[in-house]
C-alpha cells in the first residue's frame, strides 16, 4: 500500500520514480524558498546548540501521569524498548482518543504535514513555491471527498473518529511550536507566523485518498502507451507491452473456489470487441505538479507492489496457519507505518477491539495486522481503477453523446504564505475533473490527437471546434466506505466477517489474505473494480462518447474468493488474479509474476522437506534469487569479449548464485550488466527510446528477445551493433567500465549492497537542498540487498542509478499458534523525532530481513514493558 517521484523522459511517463539527481519541485518541496540567509541562520543556530534543545522538548512523555480532559477514565500506555505502545482502555471512546494522544506524541509534524498535503494547502506551509502543487491537489479534491465520507459515516463509527481527534488536540492543548516537533522551529525561520489548526475526522479520512493515489495501478502504463503508439508499430508495443505469462506464473485464485463458492459465470460488461482507442497522443514532457505530488505521497513506480501469502496449518509445525505479508512502498523517513496495540479491558459491546498492527499516523484503528482470533495482511491488487479521457471543451461546456452539457465547476481559495490568496476554478466532466488545467503533464495534447490512427473515433458529427482537455475517472475521486471497513476488519473474528469487513474496503483495491485460529486461511478480492464499456482502459479515451464510460462495478459476490484451497496455501505478489477465463477485464498491467512464482517455488521445496516454520516464512522474504539473473548467466556462457577486466567479470558472473546479497561482487556486475544491456536495446542512439517500464516487464522482454537472436530489436545502428552477439559483448563491455567508475576495477572490492544502498531521507526536510538542515533529519546509507522484482523487493529504477528508492515498508509474519510468537518490523521506527532514540532504531533489522519479537497477549507484554504512562481524566 506508500513514494519516490514520477518522470517521464522522452515517451516515458510515470513509468518509474524519480531519483535524487532528477528531481526538481518534488526533490525541494517545502524549502525551495529558503535563501543562503537562512542557511546561515541554521549553522549560527546549531553552533549555539539551540537545536539539541529544540529536538529534545518535543519527545513524548513515556511514563508517569498526564491528566487530560475528555476521558471517562485511566488508560494505560505501554511502550517497550522499541517504543511501540500497547494502550488499554475501558471504553472504545478511550481507545481511540488515547490512540490519537499517542500518535500525535509520536509523529505530529508528519500528521500536520500530510492534511496539508491532502486538502491542497502546502502553500499555506511554505509559500509561493507549492502553489501548483496545491492547484492540481486541489483540481483532484481529496478534502472534498473525505468529507463527503465522514458525513455518511454512521454514528458509531463518527464517533470513533471524534475520539480520535479530540485525543489529538488534547496533546496540542499544550504543545505547540516547537514543542510539538523540531520542524515547526526549522519552519519558523521561513514562515513565523504558522500556527497548528485543531485536527479534525476529515484530517484523518483524506489520507486514504493519498494512499490510493499511490497504488493508483496503471494510470503510468496508460499514459506511457499513448505516446509510445506514436512512434512504434503495433508489432513493436505488443513485443514492449507483453501479455501476463499465465503459461509460467501463479494466478492468485486460478480455479473455481475451492470452498465450493464458484467464480462468476457471466458477467455484464458491454463488448469487449468495442473499439479501442490507439491515437497517438503529442503528451509535453513531465513539468514539476506530478513529480511533486509523487513525492509526497507516494508515486506508481518500479517496486511499488507487496509479498503476501498464507499456509495452512496442515502444511507447519504447529498445526496452525502462517501469515506473511511486507508491502512494498517507496523509501521515507519516517516511516509511512506507525505500530500499536489497541486494547479493551475487557473485550464486550462497548469496547469491542483487542488489535495489533501497522496503522497510519493520522488514522485510528489498525489497517494490517491482527486481533485475538483472526490475522490479514494486504498486497496491491494492481487492478486498473483510473481512466484518462479526453474531453472536447467549448467554453464552458463539453461535448457527450452529441450534446454540449455545462461543465461542473467549484472554486477554490490558496492561502499563500508570505503572499496574496489565490483564486482557482476547478472544472469537471462527467469523467471527472480536468487535470489538463492543473497539469501541464496532461495539457500538452496535439490540437487533432485522433487524425490519421486506424480504428480512432471521429469528434461527434456537427460539433463545432472545440479545445481538448484531459479528465480523470478514478474510483477514489467518489465517496466510500473504507473509513468504516478499518474497524470491521479490527473487529472481525471469522471468514464471515472478515469478507464483511472486505466489502467495505473499496478504495484503495487490495489483496486481502486471511488466516484465523481455528485453522482456516482464505483470500479476498475487494474494492470498487469498473466495469468499462467500449475500450479496456489501457489507453485515453474519447470522453465524448458515452459507450466508452464505465458502466458500474463488478458485483462484490462475483469478486475472486478462496476458503482453505486444495494446495494449502495462497500467494499474492501483485501477479494476475485469476486466469483469462474470467468475465470481467481487470487490467492489462499486471505486475508479471516473477516474485509469485519465487515464492510459490520456495514453499514448495520447503513443505517437501518438512513442516513449515515462522522461520522459513521470514527466510522466504530475505530471499534475494533475481530471476533474470540464470537467463543471463546462460545468455553469456561462453562468451569473451578480448578485454581482460571484461572477460574477468563475465567468470565472475558464471559462478554467481543469483542471488544479490549486499556483499556479492557477482550481484553487483549482474546489474550492472542488466542495465546497460536494457538501455543498449532499447534506449541508447535510437531515434525514439522506448519506454524502458518497469523492470518485471523487462524481464520477460528481454527473456523472449534471448531466445530469437533475429529480433530487430538486437540491431542498433547508433552503437553499430547489429546482432544478438554483438550486443550481449558491448553490453558486457559497457557494464565493466560502469562498474569500474562506480567502483573500481578490483573485483574483490565490488558490492552490490554499496551500490544498491538506501538513503533514508525525512519527506520534508530532509530534502531541502541545504546541507545542514538535510543532515539533521536524514540517515545512512545502508547498504542492502535484494533489487527489483526480488522477493526482498528494494526496487531500483533502469537507467537512473542503482540506489535503492522502493522497500519492504513492513514485514511481519504472524503465528496463529500462538501470537506470541509472531515478528515484525518497518523500515524505520515508531518515533518521527529526529535524534529520538527510536527514530530509526528498527532500520538495522529491517536491513537484514530479521524480524523482532511481537508481543501481544496481556504477560506477554507486560515482559516487554519498559515505560508506562497513565493517562487520567481531569473530571
Amino acid at each position: 500500500m506508500t513514494k519516490p517521484a514520477d518522470v517521464i523522459d522522452d515517451v516515458e511517463l510515470f513509468d518509474e520514480p524519480e531519483p535524487p539527481a532528477r528531481r526538481s519541485l518534488g526533490r525541494r518541496i517545502a524549502l525551495i524558498a529558503y535563501s543562503v540567509f537562512v542557511g546561515v541562520v541554521v549553522l549560527a543556530l546549531i553552533a549555539a546548540s539551540v537545536v539539541v534543545y529544540s529536538v529534545q522538548r518535543s519527545f513524548p512523555q513515556l511514563d508517569g501521569e498526564k491528566t487530560l480532559s475528555g476521558l471517562t477514565a485511566e488508560v494505560s500506555v505501554q511502550r517497550d524498548a522499541l517504543g511501540i505502545p500497547t494502550i488499554t482502555a475501558a471504553t472504545s471512546r478511550d481507545l481511540f482518543y488515547a490512540q490519537g494522544y499517542v500518535h500525535a506524541q509520536d509523529r505530529f509534524w508528519e500528521m500536520d504535514f500530510r492534511r496539508h498535503v491532502t486538502s491542497g494547502r502546502l502553500s499555506e506551509l511554505f509559500g509561493e513555491s507549492q502553489l501548483q502543487t496545491d492547484i492540481f491537489l486541489r483540481t483532484l479534491g481529496w478534502r472534498e471527498i473525505a468529507a463527503q465520507e465522514v458525513a455518511s459515516l454512521d454514528p458509531t463509527v463518527r464517533a470513533y473518529y471524534d475520539a480520535y481527534a479530540d485525543g489529538v488536540n488534547a496533546y496540542l492543548a499544550d504543545h505547540q511550536g516547537p514543542d510539538a516537533s523540531f520542524e515547526y522551529a526549522v519552519l519558523g525561520l521561513q514562515n513565523a507566523d504558522y500556527e497548528i489548526e485543531p485536527w479534525t475526522p476529515e484530517d484523518s479520512v483524506a489520507w486514504l485518498k493519498a494512499m490510493a493515489w499511490d497504488l493508483r495501478s496503471n494510470i503510468g502504463d496508460e499514459t506511457s502507451r499513448a505516446v509510445a503508439a506514436a512512434s512504434f508499430t503495433p508489432e513493436e508495443l505488443a513485443d514492449l507491452y507483453p501479455t501476463y505469462p499465465f503459461d509460467r506464473n501463479p494466478v492468485i485464485v486460478p480455479v473455481l473456489d475451492e470452498a465450493g463458492t464458484p467464480l462468476p459465470a457471466s458477467a455484464t460488461a458491454a463488448a469487449a470487441d468495442a473499439p479501442i482507442v490507439e491515437a497517438g497522443v503529442d503528451w509535453t514532457e513531465v513539468g514539476d505538479v506530478v513529480a511533486a505530488v509523487s513525492t509526497l505521497v507516494g508515486p506508481i513506480g518500479e517496486g511499488i507492489g507487496s509479498n503476501s501469502w498464507v499456509v495452512s496449518g496442515a502444511l507447519t509445525d504447529t498445526g496452525m496457519p502462517l501469515l506473511a505479508n511486507d508491502p512494498h512502498l517507496g523509501a521515507s523517513l519516517p516511516s509511512v507505518w506507525h505500530q500499536v496495540q489497541l486494547k479493551c479491558e475487557r473485550v464486550q459491546q462497548n469496547c469491542p477491539f483487542d488489535v495489533a498492527g501497522f496503522g497510519f499516523a493520522g488514522m485510528p484503528g489498525v489497517i494490517i495486522g491482527h486481533n485475538a482470533d483472526i490475522a490479514w495482511g494486504f498486497t496491491n491488487l494492481t487492478t486498473d481503477v483510473t481512466d484518462l479521457y479526453l474531453e472536447r471543451v467549448q467554453d464552458d461546456a463539453y461535448w457527450r453523446d452529441g450534446q454540449l452539457l455545462p461543465l461542473t465547476t467549484r472554486q477554490e481559495t490558496i492561502e499563500v504564505a508570505g503572499g496574496d490568496d489565490v483564486e482557482i476554478t476547478v472544472r469537471a466532466t462527467e469523467n471527472g475533473p480536468l487535470i489538463s488545467d492543473a497539469s501541464g503533464e496532461y495539457a500538452g495534447i496535439a490540437d487533432d490527437p485522433f487524425v490519421g490512427t486506424e480504428g480512432a473515433p471521429a469528434a461527434p458529427a456537427g460539433a463545432p471546434d472545440g479545445e481538448y482537455a484531459v479528465s480523470l475517472r478514478w474510483t477514489a475521486l467518489e465517496p466510500g466506505t473504507t473509513p468504516a471497513a478499518i474497524f470491521a476488519l479490527n473487529q472481525a473474528g471469522d471468514f464471515d466477517s472478515f469478507r464483511t469487513a472486505a466489502s467495505l474496503f473499496d478504495v484503495p483495491a487490495q489483496n486481502l489474505v486471511y488466516a484465523d485460529t481455528a485453522g482456516n486461511i482464505g483470500y479476498q478480492t475487494p474494492g470498487k473494480l469498473p466495469i468499462r464499456g467500449a475500450g479496456d482502459g489501457s489507453l485515453p479515451q474519447p470522453g465524448w462518447d458515452s459507450a466508452y464510460a464505465w458502466q458500474g462495478y463488478i458485483p462484490f459476490e462475483e469478486l475472486p474468493v478462496s476458503l482453505n484451497p486444495k494446495a494449502g496455501y495462497i500467494v499474492t505478489a501483485n501477479n494476475a488474479i485469476v486466469g483469462e477465463d474470467y468475465p470481467y477485464q481487470l487490467t492489462r498491467d499486471w505486475d508479471y509474476g516473477w516474485r509469485g512464482a519465487r515464492i510459490v517455488e520456495m514453499l514448495e521445496r520447503r513443505i517437501a522437506a518438512g513442516p513449515l516454520t515462522a522461520t522459513d516464512m521470514r527466510d522466504i522474504q530475505a530471499d534475494n534469487a533475481m530471476w533474470v539473473g540464470p537467463r543471463l548467466i546462460a545468455a553469456y556462457a561462453g562468451v569473451q569479449t578480448g578485454d581482460e577486466g571484461t572477460d574477468a567479470a563475465l567468470a565472475l558472473l558464471g559462478g554467481w548464485d543469483g542471488q544479490n546479497h549486499a556483499g556479492s561482487a557477482a550481484a553487483a556486475y549482474a546489474n550492472v550488466l542488466w542495465d546497460e544491456l536494457v538501455q543498449n536495446i532499447f534506449v541508447r542512439e535510437r531515434d525514439t527510446a522506448a519506454p524502458t517500464g518497469n523492470q518485471a516487464r523487462k524481464f520477460l522482454v528481454v527473456d523472449t528477445l534471448l531466445s530469437d537472436p533475429s529480433s530487430p530489436w538486437w540491431q542498433n545502428e547508433g552503437l553499430d551493433v547489429s546482432s544478438q552477439a554483438e550486443m550481449l559483448e558491448r553490453s558486457a563491455t559497457d557494464a565493466y567500465e560502469r562498474l569500474v567508475t562506480l567502483q573500481g576495477d578490483n573485483p574483490r572490492m565490488w558490492k552490490w549492497g554499496t551500490l544498491h544502498a538506501l538513503e533514508l531521507k525525512n519527506d520534508t526536510f530532509g530534502t531541502s537542498g541545504i546541507a545542514p538542515i538535510e543532515m539533521l533529519f536524514n540517515r545512512g546509507p545502508y547498504p542492502v540487498g535484494g533489487g527489483s522484482s526480488v522477493a526482498n523487493a528494494t526496487g531500483w529504477v533502469l537507467g537512473q542509478g542503482f540506489e535503492t528508492v522502493t522497500v519492504p515498508s513492513m514485514r511481519m509474519v504472524v503465528d496463529l499458534g500462538d501470537l506470541d510468537r509472531s515478528g515484525w518490523h518497518h523500515l524505520t521506527g515508531a518515533s518521527g523525532h529526529a535524534f529520538h532514540p527510536n527514530y530509526v532504531d528498527q532500520t538495522p533489522a529491517w536491513q537484514r530481513a530479521e524480524l523482532l519479537p511481537w508481543a501481544f497477549t496481556p504477560d506477554a507484554v507486560a515482559a516487554t514493558t519498559t515505560h508506562t504512562l497513565r493517562l487520567i481524566p481531569s473530571d
